[in-house]
């Protein structure tokens, strides 16, 4: 009896013990690099997610690079006429060792997709070329030491665009097919089913889908892509929402307007991050035309500093 009235008592007490802190988001990283297409490169979700960080955890020090670029594909596809003719959709993997080496990161957040099946209908050969790509992005990153978070791509919208879209069944698409987004429901239900594998995979598509779905049976005019395809303002947030969840963070909205400096402090945070990406992008290498230089990648490290010290002097709450 008094056995079991002692492993009774160490029972209560192992259960009384206070549960292991959860780790703070990012905890080791130093740099997060974002790897992406033109919704990546318009980087208001990465904004958004190092603002929300930095207010929720001022001691945070972690650098975030935005090297996505417009047009690119994970798969190397690109359709007939892209661009009225003028380049072909630019490949990550062109690209990607030189990204590695000279960003050094040590978490990278990758969003491919939207791109790789070129607009088309779904076909098994293209699927085949965008799990290769992601494939390929994963081995290459994770030879490099760093981590990789995959994330599905944003929802594909016809309605804004109706009488640009074309039917099933033809034999080319110079313009996007109607149901285009079935394609994309494939691509994420792919990515996230690697999560048995062990990937780290968040999805921002099904929440997304949700979101326009329950918005326009409110409004029928509602729309988070005046074009179909890059997501305005609360799309970005959408896609923030998401990977601030992924990483533990909820309710960031409400995080930022709770602090007396978040508006502040995301001002700071675009301004800097708006200035570093079309340097990153010029520095690193890349072979898609018409795209701004920036300044010079020592000028704009400078001024990202300088943004820096003025993020952490507001979060120190200091006059």
């Amino acid at each position: 009896m008094r056995r079991l009235i002692t492993a009774a008592l160490v029972a209560l007490t192992l259960d009384a013990r206070p549960a292991a802190a959860t780790p703070p988001p990012l905890e080791g990283v130093r740099r997060v690099v974002f790897l992406g297409d033109s919704i990546t490169y318009a980087g208001q979700f990465a904004e958004d997610v190092e603002a929300v960080l930095r207010v929720s955890d001022p001691a945070l020090r972690c650098e975030f690079l935005n090297v996505g670029l417009p047009s690119e594909t994970v798969s190397g596809l690109s359709e007939p006429g892209h661009a009225g003719g003028q380049f072909p959709r630019p490949d990550l993997h062109e690209r990607l060792d030189r990204v590695l080496v000279k960003t050094k990161p040590d978490l990278v957040v990758a969003c491919y997709g939207m791109n790789d099946g070129i607009y088309h209908p779904f076909r098994e050969d293209r699927f085949a070329k965008y799990r290769d790509g992601i494939k390929r992005l994963r081995e290459k990153v994770t030879a490099s030491g760093a981590k990789i978070l995959h994330v599905t791509p944003s929802v594909f919208d016809p309605v804004p665009i109706k009488s640009q879209t074309l039917p099933a069944g033809l034999d080319e698409y110079r313009r996007p097919y109607e149901g285009y987004d079935d394609v994309l429901d494939r691509y994420s239900q792919w990515l996230t089913g690697q999560r048995a594998e062990g990937w780290d995979v968040v999805d921002v598509h099904g929440p997304m889908k949700r979101s326009l779905d329950a918005g326009r049976a409110k409004a029928p005019n509602f729309r988070l892509a005046d074009d179909g395809v890059h997501v305005n303002a609360q799309g970005h947030w959408l896609i923030a929402d998401a990977i601030l969840r992924h990483w533990g963070v909820a309710d960031g909205e409400k995080v930022l307007a709770a602090d007396p400096h978040g508006a502040e402090v995301l001002a700071l945070v675009q301004q800097k991050q708006r200035s570093l990406k079309d340097a990153w992008l010029t520095a690193t290498g890349h072979r898609r035309p018409g795209m701004s230089p920036g300044r010079p990648l020592d000028q704009a490290l400078g001024t990202a500093a300088e943004l820096d010290a003025k993020i952490e002097k507001l979060l120190r709450r200091t006059p």
